[in-house]
């Protein structure tokens, strides 16, 4: 116990070395970019009338310290690194004076929503196929879904998006290929909604399931043409224990613990699926959020969004690297 105590806080010390570095990265990345908000916001405010120099320049001032860009950057680097632990980023630029967190409250469930359902259903699917092909190497069946899921693997999430588009949204039309819900569907917890996000999410994650089936699938083939050949497999095939309880308990079980861990660094890496499928689709997510914080120079956002995808990166690893002696009895706690 004390042993695993030790491991845990070294894990704890590498997660927090991590999501500082990772967001001070991110920090220096966006506030040496030649965008100014300030400059932005004086823009658009003056390119709709003639104003007055000095009230430019009092405008200037008073938005610079707003965004604390009236210190020198080490000031405002330790500034941002006392505000990270409560998550505040400050004002969002394109929907000022609102919080930057509090726009990414309004779409981050909906891409930890889809991303995640689509990331297990890909995992389960993909695991299973690639664990049942890779002991019943002679089944004609699994393996014309293995060609199949391995020839789909390499296209690009967004030509898969825009093929389901085409497909559903023009020559079928029996799905909605744009938005997160029904207008005249009222948001809340009912029924009617959930039924509504479920049918508009099912192109974004289909697209996202059919080609990531091939990674899982290939991955779980390859371990568990490995391990077939193991000798307390053998010996159990000899000693008569029936199929079904090898191919779950010696074969499949076994192998799925590289692949749990490869599970947490997806679900944890969910962000970066976001940006393209979710403007194929106009999903209301992070994705979207994340393009729109870009073309308005809204570097607020774009800071609290990369900030938190390393967060949830390494927390995920993190939680994995913790619950891996405990899932794994072979792995000791040094």
């Amino acid at each position: 116990m004390k042993s695993y105590l030790l491991f845990a806080l070294k894990r704890l010390v590498q997660f927090v070395a991590v999501v500082i570095c990772g967001c001070s990265v991110a920090f220096f990345v966006s506030h040496l970019s030649p965008i100014s908000p300030v400059d932005t916001i004086i823009a658009q405010v003056t390119g709709r009338s003639v104003a007055d120099p000095a009230a430019v320049q009092e405008m200037r001032r008073t938005l610079s310290e707003l965004f604390g860009l009236d210190v020198p950057l080490w000031q405002q680097y330790l500034n941002f690194l006392l505000h990270l632990f409560t998550l505040d980023f400050g004002p969002s630029l394109m929907a000022f004076p609102t919080p930057a967190m509090s726009l990414i409250r309004i779409a981050l469930p909906w891409t930890v929503g889809l991303l995640t359902v689509a990331v297990i259903i890909t995992w389960v699917i993909g695991n299973v196929a690639g664990g049942l092909a890779g002991y019943f190497q002679n089944s004609k069946l699994l393996r014309a879904f293995g060609i199949i899921a391995i020839g789909i693997q390499p296209i690009p999430y967004y030509v898969v998006a825009f093929l389901f588009v085409i497909i559903f949204g023009f020559l079928w039309p029996v799905l909605p290929i744009s938005g997160g819900f029904a207008m005249n569907v009222t948001p809340g917890w009912s029924w009617q909604f959930a039924l509504s996000v479920i049918q508009y999410s099912i192109l974004p994650a289909g697209a996202l399931v059919v080609v990531g089936i091939g990674t899982w699938f290939l991955g779980m083939r390859a371990l568990v043409s490995n391990i077939i050949s193991e000798d307390y497999v053998t010996y159990a095939e000899l000693a008569g224990v029936p199929q079904g309880r090898i191919v779950g308990s010696y074969v499949i079980r076994n192998a799925l613990v590289p692949q749990l861990t490869s599970l947490a660094m997806s679900l944890g890496g969910i962000f970066s699926g976001t940006v393209i499928t979710e403007q194929v689709f106009t999903y209301p997510g992070l994705g979207s959020l994340l393009v729109n914080a870009v073309n308005n120079g809204d570097t607020g956002v774009v800071l609290a969004i990369s900030c938190i995808s390393i967060i949830s990166v390494a927390g995920a690893i993190f939680i994995i690297d913790l619950l891996h002696p405990l899932i794994d009895p072979r792995v000791r706690a040094e």
